[in-house]
């Protein structure tokens, strides 16, 4: 042979091997298994490292994730809480949680009027005078009744199940009644404001319709004897409930920031009822449900029921320390004037159950 032909054979030979290599790392889905006698096929370098050390970081960022989600939950359930004076949402330290055990353990503090709270009771004081060492104030004959040792022991000893004789249909059904009214916000926060002893309270927490439950009350001794019935179940216990002392005209929380308020029996013992339905419509959120029952007014428990007498209460009021008693188009229209909508009532007797909702 010719140094040509050799020198073209030996071209061939170098080029078909570097087009076969070109082939195969062109398309890199078509790979075909390699002989078994032959050496395996060498792993590029780096990419195991790359790989490894993405999943280790993946797997470090996991607590993190973990830790956010958290800590977004502990902003989202103390911002619930808001100073009294100033209506600021308040700093929380402590355990998160709208728990009894939680709240105990925490303290409460406003970042804009350096106001403090705390649990050192069984219940979360946030009335505009709790932590005061001189100044007191007494409230209306018929709330300070209610702070009564005695009267706070016989409330469900014989005291509410009296309420049937004006038509109260018992606590079982007026419960029902009221989830009726409150399927629109089902798993949000509900408030039982002057909760008592805590007999709608329970309900509503052990019926686990609601995300949590926060019972308040202006009297020290009612919240006691709600907790002594709560300690008895250790579900109510470790449940999302909290209790609160507080001021229904002066409701310690962000407006916007509740689903659901129910207020059983109480509205008649309300130093100023307009101010404390202005104060619900304030913190329910767009949506948002209240109901309320109460006794309607008649000549059995308001010589001034009847309409040509009706004027007269205004003289003989702030010298009158009994209960304030309504009309049904008396509590409709103060529903109304506070901004609540699609009012409805169920009225059997002298008893009312009463509903307005939060516009959208």
């Amino acid at each position: 042979m010719s140094v040509a032909v050799l020198r073209a054979m030996g071209l061939q030979l170098l080029v078909r091997p570097a087009a076969a290599a070109s082939s195969s790392s062109a398309r890199p889905s078509l790979q075909l298994p390699a002989p078994a006698a032959g050496p395996s096929r060498p792993r590029r370098p780096g990419f195991p490292t790359l790989r490894a050390a993405a999943a280790a970081a993946a797997i470090a960022a996991e607590p993190s994730l973990q830790e956010t989600k958290a800590q977004q939950n502990s902003i989202m359930e103390t911002e619930v809480f808001a100073c009294p004076v100033c209506y600021e949402p308040l700093m929380r330290k402590g355990p998160p949680g709208i728990n009894l055990p939680a709240i105990y353990r925490s303290g409460f503090k406003c970042s804009k009027c350096n106001k403090s709270f705390t649990s050192k009771d069984i219940f979360l004081d946030l009335t505009v005078t709790a932590g005061t060492k001189e100044y007191s104030e007494q409230k209306p004959a018929r709330t300070e009744l209610f702070r009564s040792p005695l009267v706070s022991f016989l409330y469900e000893r014989g005291w509410r199940q009296n309420f049937n004789r004006s038509g109260f249909p018992g606590l079982d059904e007026e419960f029902q009644m009221a989830q009726d009214y409150f399927q629109p916000v089902a798993g949000g926060i509900l408030l039982d404001v002057s909760c008592g002893s805590g007999l709608f309270t329970r309900k509503f927490a052990k019926s686990g319709t609601y995300s949590a439950v926060i019972a308040l009350d202006f009297s020290e001794n009612m919240l006691r004897q709600c907790y002594e019935f709560i300690k008895q179940d250790d579900t109510l216990l470790n449940a999302n409930l909290a209790l609160v002392r507080a001021d229904i005209s002066r409701l310690p929380f962000a407006s916007c920031s509740v689903d659901a308020i129910h207020a059983g029996a109480a509205i008649h013992c309300w130093p100023l009822p307009s101010n404390a339905v202005a104060e619900i419509s304030r913190v329910l959120r767009p949506g948002g449900v209240f109901v309320g029952t109460t006794f309607l007014s008649s000549p059995r428990n308001n010589p001034f029921s009847v309409e040509a007498l009706r004027p007269l209460r205004q003289i003989v009021g702030p010298v009158n320390t009994s209960y304030n008693y309504f009309t049904e188009r008396e509590l409709e229209d103060l529903c109304k004037s506070c901004g609540l909508v699609n009012y409805s009532s169920n009225v059997q007797r002298s008893f009312i159950m009463f509903s307005g909702q939060k516009p959208y």
